[in-house]
């Protein structure tokens, strides 16, 4: 499934991170690996002299060897580029027809209110490649042994459903496959207070549908790996994203797979959103598996 992951660095803890579990994968798909950072155009601008600006490739280079330097006696390729990162990137990505890429979720508020790094959410809206997203917070290293495959039925949000098959069967992990009702959403559809049972009921039912078809996706193309299914109600204001948070951390969630768009149960609410939020705000890493791979 992975012929060729490329591995995004800055020089940041949680892109060391990101790189260690990236090589991981890499050694369990036997996939080859690259590794790419992006001295950026504003820094460049910045310097006075030609010996500055050698100095900020020097250490762009110098990145790039200790993050090789982590995948011990792997072959690993370097790439040192220019340009702003996010973009740099995402054309990389086309013109080496990588199958993965790895990187850190970027940015935090002094105030601890997580924030999606621009570069992290340029490439995962621009390239068509599944994204591995891991967070500062995530453990040094991967070791997957449950995994999570969020669904609202939609055939984008089902986009998923073969990576973590794929990554579940190579770790030897549980999968796990959640629908989640948002009652907060739902309510919008009743004028007066309170939601009809009957109303609640079948959305629960179109979940339920759901997770089944998905675990019946998974008995053909993966059938080695263990399967379990669940529907959950969330009445947060917050919606899905929280009812998928509360799952990962109830249930040792060690990594999300899902896709990058669907559509909620309402059929209003864009998943995209429900991805963006969850990005933003969970400590596991989440593989986003673009709609248009």
């Amino acid at each position: 499934m992975y012929e060729h992951i490329v591995i995004a660095v800055d020089g940041s803890e949680e892109a060391e991170r990101a790189a260690k579990r990236g090589f991981d994968l890499a050694r369990r798909f036997g996939a080859s690996v690259e590794v790419v950072h992006v001295v950026e155009h504003r820094s460049l601008r910045l310097t006075k002299s030609s010996g500055e600006r050698e100095r900020l490739r020097e250490r762009g280079e110098s990145i790039l060897a200790e993050t090789a330097a982590l995948a011990g006696d792997r072959s690993v390729s370097t790439t040192l580029l220019d340009g702003r990162p996010g973009a740099e990137i995402s054309k990389h990505v086309r013109e080496t027809d990588a199958s993965l890429l790895v990187l850190g979720r970027q940015g935090a508020t002094g105030l601890g209110k997580r924030l999606l790094g621009g570069v992290t959410e340029h490439v995962v809206q621009h390239v068509a490649v599944p994204v591995l997203v891991v967070p500062a917070d995530a453990e040094p290293t991967g070791d997957y042994s449950r995994v999570l495959v969020p669904t609202d039925g939609s055939a984008n949000a089902e986009v998923a459903t073969p990576h973590g098959g794929a990554v579940a069967s190579q770790y030897g992990a549980a999968l796990h496959v959640l629908s989640v009702v948002d009652l907060q959403a739902a309510g919008g559809a009743f004028n007066a207070g309170g939601l009809e049972d009957e109303f609640v009921e079948r959305l629960e039912r179109e979940g339920r549908e759901a997770v089944d078809a998905v675990a019946e996706d998974l008995a053909a193309s993966a059938p080695d790996v263990s399967v379990e299914t669940a529907v959950n109600r969330t009445a947060s204001l917050d919606g899905v994203a929280v009812g998928i948070r509360e799952y990962v951390y109830t249930n040792d969630v060690d990594l999300v797979v899902m896709g990058s768009h669907g559509r909620s149960n309402l059929k209003r609410q864009l998943l995209g959103s429900v991805t963006s939020r969850l990005l933003r705000n969970i400590d596991v890493p989440v593989l986003v598996v673009n709609s248009r791979e």
